[in-house]
Order: structure tokens, then sequence, then C-alpha cells
């Protein structure tokens, strides 16, 4: 590979990153088209590595492409969002069952580490939105099939700006809420418990999409 070549892959990771940043913040938000000449022009670069950065995006399902008109972020109707959960539902007990045959002590102190940080209420909503999802994705960070954790963090990422919209109605109550069932699976993970992880796990995932689904008026489609 020659050293451009190089420096164009190592600056589409970087506007990848960025991009990516913008998109799970919120600043970023579904609908918004992602021109590549203008993402080029802000961040001083080529359209090169920022298509390549697109074609990243896309694949942790952030970006969508639509023939003839371009690159925007992915924007959901209530229905389809309703079936990401549902997948979730059964996708993420799996990805914790074969992550807790490898959790080691340290993963598992380090989600500790990270349920206090959310417990001490750091942050408002953004804050909590980015603990949480450390919480969860440390828990499955030992999985050891790749396919299965990058297609829990594409359904992730699909639904983070839904999650945002819906905690911010939620207010202190539901924090409560999440707060107690982070710690039933915590207490699951320390023991090494799979069937218990599962079940409180599919339970948590259940009892957001049946709340966030009672409000159509996130969806801007309904």
């Amino acid at each position: 590979m020659t050293q451009t070549g190089t420096d164009d892959r190592v600056s589409s990771q970087r506007i990848a990153s960025a991009l990516r940043e913008q998109i799970l913040s919120g600043q970023v938000t579904p609908g918004t088209w992602l021109r590549q000449d203008e993402i080029a022009m802000r961040l001083g670069t080529s359209r090169l590595p920022v298509r390549e950065a697109l074609r990243i995006l896309e694949l942790e399902g952030l970006a969508e492409t639509l023939p003839n008109r371009g690159s925007r972020v992915p924007s959901l109707d209530l229905e389809e969002v309703n079936t990401y959960y549902r997948m979730r539902e059964r996708l993420e007990p799996l990805t914790l069952a074969e992550s807790l045959a490898w959790i080691t002590d340290d993963q598992v102190d380090l989600m500790e580490e990270i349920q206090e940080r959310i417990e001490a209420a750091e942050g408002g909503v953004d804050g909590f939105l980015a603990l949480d999802r450390d919480f969860h994705m440390a828990s499955y960070a030992a999985c050891p099939s790749e396919p299965l954790l990058a297609t829990t963090v594409r359904l992730w990422n699909a639904t983070q700006h839904y999650r945002r919209a819906f905690m911010q109605l939620a207010g202190t109550h539901r924090l409560e809420i999440v707060n107690a069932e982070h710690r039933l699976i915590l207490d699951a993970v320390r023991r090494r418990d799979p069937e218990d992880a599962e079940r409180f796990i599919t339970g948590h995932i259940r009892r957001t999409r049946v709340e966030l689904t009672s409000h159509p008026e996130l969806f801007t489609n309904n």
C-alpha cells in the first residue's frame, strides 16, 4: 500500500470517529444529509477519505446511502424501532451469555465502576446515555464472536437517538428503574450465571421497548 493510501485510510478512520461521535451524541440527528463536499470542507480534507468514512458508518448502522441522492443518518418510524428492540431482546441475551464464559474480574469491576457513576447522576441525559452504553458494552466485551458483537453494536447505534428522546421525557423515575435493573444484571454477571443474566437483560430491553413505543410523538412518521 502506498503512503497516500495509508494516509487516506487513517484519515477515513478519524473522520468516521468524528462523525460517529456527532451522531451518537445527538449533534447530528436522524434524517440529516451527510454531504461529502461539506464534510470535506469542514474537516479540511478531500472527498475520498470522507466517502470511505461514510462506508464505515453505513456498516455500523449510523448512515445509509440512497441511490442518486447521497448519504444521510437513518430515520426510523415507530414500527422499525419496535422491531429493532425485539431483535435486541433476542440477540443481546446471547451476546451476554457468550461473554460470561470469558469475562474477567477486571471487566466486572469496570461495570461496577460505571454503574456507580450512573447512580451519581453525572452529566444529565447525555451523560447517562454514554455511561449506559459503556456499562452494556463492558458486559459484552468478552464475547468471542465478532459478528455477534458487531450486530449488537449496530442495533444500539440505530436506536440511540430514540433512547435519548425517550429519556428526556421519562425523568428520574425511569433512571431509578434502570439502576435497579443494572444491579440485577451486574450481580448475575459477577456470579457468572448465564440464565439469570439472560433473563434480566431481556426484561431490561423489553421494558424500554414497551415504554418507548408508547410515545408515538417521538417518531416523526407517526
